[in-house]
C-alpha cells in the first residue's frame, strides 16, 4: 500500500523538462520584437508569431487580407526591429523585371556595361500587392526566392543573408490582378490569412490612434536583432529535436493531401520540409528544444493552404482549403 501511495504521489508531481539547447536569448529576442510591434499593432498574434517563425526558419511569407488590417504596417514594423537592409517594392501592372532585379547600363567613360542593382538586393524585401504585376514580373522572383541568387547576363549574383520576402495581396479585389501560379506560391513558406480585429481590439486601435502624438508610427521602433544574430538563431533552429514518429506524422499529413478525394492537387515534398522546419521554429519561440504534435498542427495550416487546390466539385459545395486541411489533421491519429 505504501509503495502504491508513493507511486501515486510521484505521478501527481509535474514533469519538468530541461532543454538541451539554451533558448533564453532567442526567447528574449522574440519577446522584444513582439513588444516593439505591439507599440503599434493591436492583436494579430498569429500573424506576428508566423512572421517571426518565418525569419527563424529562413522562409518567405505571403500575407493575405482585406485592405486596412495592417498587413503592410506589420511587415514594416518587423523589418524595423531587424538591423538589416530593407526595401519596399510596390507591384503595379507596368512594373518590369529589370525594375526589381536591376539592369546593365553602358558607362561612356569606361566603355563597359555596369550592372545597377535593383531593390531586390537587400535583406528584408516587402512586396506590396504582389498580384498587381503580370506573370513576367512575378517570375523575376523565382530564382532569388528559391536559390538566394540572381543570374543576369550569365553572371550569378549571390545575395547577402538573410534574404526574406514578405509579400501582401488583397483577396477581394480581382480586377487588374494576376493570380500567382502554383510554382510561385510553393516558394512561400507560409500564407497568412489576416482576419478583422475583434470589437475590443477595434476599440483599442481607436484609443491608441487618438492618443498617438506623432503621425510616424515607425519612429519609436527599435532594432532588436542584427544579421549575425539572425543567422545564429537560424542555425539553432536546425538543432531542435524532432522524433521519428513526428516526422512520420508530417509525412502522413502530406500523403493524405495527395490521396484526398476533395483535392485536385496535393502538397509537394517542399511542403513537408516547410512543416518540419517551421514546427521547429515554433517550438523554439515557445521555449522548447523539441517539437510536439501541437507545433505541427499549428503550422500545418499556413504551410499548406496555398499549396493545395480544392477540386471544382467540392469548391462548388463551399469547401475551402483550410476546412479540408483541418479535416485531415482531425482524422489522422496523433502520435504519442
Amino acid at each position: 500500500m505504501e509503495e502504491n501511495n508513493k507511486m501515486e504521489q510521484s505521478n501527481d508531481q509535474p514533469i519538468e523538462f530541461t532543454n538541451r539547447l539554451d533558448l533564453k536569448k532567442l526567447q528574449n529576442a522574440v519577446q522584444k520584437i513582439k513588444e516593439e510591434i505591439g507599440k503599434v499593432i493591436v492583436g494579430q498574434h498569429d500573424m506576428i508569431d508566423f512572421l517571426i517563425v518565418s525569419i527563424l526558419a529562413n522562409g518567405h511569407t505571403l500575407i493575405e487580407g482585406v485592405p486596412g488590417v495592417a498587413k503592410t504596417v506589420t511587415a514594416k514594423l518587423l523589418a524595423k526591429t531587424l538591423d538589416v537592409g530593407f526595401s519596399r517594392i510596390q507591384f503595379t501592372p507596368d512594373l518590369m523585371p529589370s525594375d526589381i532585379l536591376g539592369t546593365s547600363i553602358f558607362n561612356i567613360k569606361t566603355q563597359e556595361f555596369e550592372f545597377k542593382k535593383g531593390p531586390i538586393f537587400s535583406n528584408i524585401i516587402l512586396i506590396d500587392e504582389i498580384n498587381r504585376s503580370p506573370a513576367k514580373t512575378q517570375a523575376a522572383l523565382f530564382e532569388v526566392m528559391a536559390e538566394r541568387q540572381i543570374t543576369i547576363d550569365g553572371i550569378k549574383n549571390k545575395m547577402e543573408e538573410p534574404l526574406l520576402v514578405f509579400a501582401t495581396q488583397n483577396p477581394i479585389e480581382q480586377e487588374g490582378t494576376y493570380a500567382l501560379p502554383e510554382a510561385q506560391l510553393d516558394r512561400f513558406l507560409f500564407k497568412i490569412n489576416v482576419p478583422y480585429p475583434s470589437i475590443e481590439e477595434e476599440i483599442q486601435i481607436l484609443e491608441n490612434e487618438h492618443q498617438r502624438e506623432s503621425a510616424d508610427i515607425l519612429e519609436n521602433t527599435k532594432p532588436v536583432l542584427n544579421a549575425v544574430q539572425i543567422k545564429e538563431y537560424q542555425d539553432t533552429i536546425r538543432k531542435i529535436i524532432i522524433e521519428k514518429h513526428l516526422i512520420k506524422y508530417i509525412a502522413s499529413i502530406i500523403d493524405n493531401t495527395r490521396n484526398n478525394a476533395n483535392l485536385f492537387l496535393g502538397a509537394s515534398p517542399r511542403a513537408s520540409i516547410a512543416i518540419m522546419n517551421s514546427s521547429k521554429a515554433y517550438a523554439a519561440i515557445q521555449g522548447r528544444d523539441f517539437v510536439t504534435p501541437d507545433d505541427i498542427k499549428k503550422v500545418a495550416l499556413p504551410v499548406l493552404r496555398h499549396r493545395i487546390i480544392v477540386s471544382p466539385e467540392r469548391e462548388m459545395e463551399g469547401f475551402t482549403a483550410d476546412k479540408i486541411i483541418q479535416q485531415i489533421i482531425e482524422t489522422l491519429e496523433i502520435p504519442r
